[in-house]
């Protein structure tokens, strides 16, 4: 008996009761819905963090100013100024595997632009703090040499910050006011969307640093040329722990700290921090199949249990096909690509209600689901697989069955 005719008898058979055939594919049905829709959120998720990484910038280290006490009540990280733009300059030319070290300043306000204004944050920095943060500029240019040396009166802003100034209309050449401080806008910046904490990365304002500390902040500083922070690229596949320890070594050094005493700066790998968001993500997308998965196996456990009773019921059947000539592996065939039929079925079924449940986690629930081809064809080959494993002993004990024995049966 070709595949083909073990097919139509093995639908047939199916057919004959309706409602138990549905009533077993819905264990299938569930299981493979279950496992799409679980890997869907999984695999949003962690394609969250992936955009978070690739906003935040490939390999970037912050370095912070550390904490100080004043009448004995200890401030928080950044509080001490104890960073310089020559810090940042060393840690560029002395550090191995550092591609740029971006020294800023940050300040926050009202920014004015005609009848406009948005209360935005701003920071001095220089061209490479572009550079650090993977952040491309979607028109215009970025600062000139002289604009950087001489204070000059440019700035860049965010797509965000464009909008609420300018509306639909080209920023570019246009002037912002901050702090009563005319800027024209040399350039606008590609949209990065949100940062890992929530906060909009595209509502800024960058200026040159000079510009910043000599014209719009106006810190006192003198010829220290104190920073808020500083913005650390590595190279790619560099060791990013060696690196780290490299500047942790060259900023003591540089500032004269004892051996001993607590660094006056911290560093923070934010790469690491969302890579490990990323593990943390992946491994919830692993126990989320794995939970589904149960329902696959209990869905497997009901085919397997129909099968039996199927075979129980059509003993006499069995033999008296055996008696007329059908051999052992017709019969386990049969029932084989019975049980096989129903958890593909099963599997069609759960991938269209998957699909939709995926989509409707992601409507009402307000989370990221991405729907993979991999998790459908894990959910449709897993099924397959549970109806070869447990319709193979039904199958198995059908094609053992003796003819005489099997038409003697009552």
């Amino acid at each position: 008996m070709n595949l083909l005719a073990v097919l139509k008898v093995a639908l047939k058979a199916l057919r004959v009761n309706k409602l138990r055939t549905a009533l077993t594919m819905l264990g299938m049905i569930i299981g493979v819905a279950a496992v799409i829709a679980m890997l869907a959120v999984g695999s949003g998720a962690q394609a969250r963090v992936r955009e978070q990484l690739a906003g935040l910038g490939s390999n970037l280290m912050l370095v912070l100013p550390g904490s100080t006490t004043a009448s004995g009540v200890r401030l928080g990280v950044g509080a001490a100024q104890t960073l310089t733009e020559e810090d940042a300059l060393a840690i560029a030319l002395e550090v191995p595997g550092v591609v740029v070290a971006a020294p800023s300043l940050r300040g926050a306000g009202q920014v004015v632009a005609g009848n406009s204004n948005w209360s935005t944050q701003y920071f001095g920095t220089t061209n490479d703090y572009l550079v650090a943060r993977d952040w491309p500029l979607a028109a215009g240019r970025g600062f000139e040499p002289a604009e950087m040396s001489g204070s000059g009166k440019v700035a860049l802003i965010g797509q965000t910050t464009a909008h609420q100034l300018f509306g639909d209309a080209d920023p570019i050449d246009q002037t912002i006011r901050v702090r009563k401080v005319p800027l024209a806008v040399v350039g606008v910046l590609a949209r990065k969307g949100q940062n890992a904490f929530g906060q909009d990365q595209d509502d800024v304002v960058l200026l040159p640093i000079s510009t910043a500390r000599n014209r719009v902040l106006g810190q006192a500083q003198g010829r220290l040329k104190r920073v808020n922070a500083i913005s650390v690229k590595a190279a790619e596949g560099a060791d990013m722990k060696r690196i780290e320890e490299d500047i942790r070594a060259l900023l003591r050094q540089r500032q004269r700290v004892q051996p001993g005493a607590d660094d006056p700066f911290t560093i923070r790998n934010l790469t690491e921090i969302l890579q490990a968001q990323e593990a943390a993500s992946r491994v919830l997308t692993l126990l989320l199949g794995a939970v589904a998965s149960v329902s696959l196996l209990v869905g497997g456990i009901g085919i397997m249990n129909i099968m039996l009773v199927s075979v129980t019921e059509r003993t006499r059947e069995i033999g008296l096909r055996m008696a007329v000539g059908a051999r052992a592996r017709d019969i386990l065939r049969q029932f084989l690509v019975e049980a096989i039929t129903l958890s593909m079925l099963g599997g069609l079924v759960g991938i269209a209600l998957g699909v939709a449940a995926s989509f409707a986690v992601g409507h009402f629930a307000g989370w990221r689901t991405d729907i993979t081809a991999e998790s459908i064809a894990l959910a449709v080959g897993f099924s397959a697989a549970v109806g070869v494993f447990f319709g193979f002993y039904p199958a198995r004990k059908a094609a053992r069955l003796l003819p005489i024995e099997a038409l003697r049966y009552e």
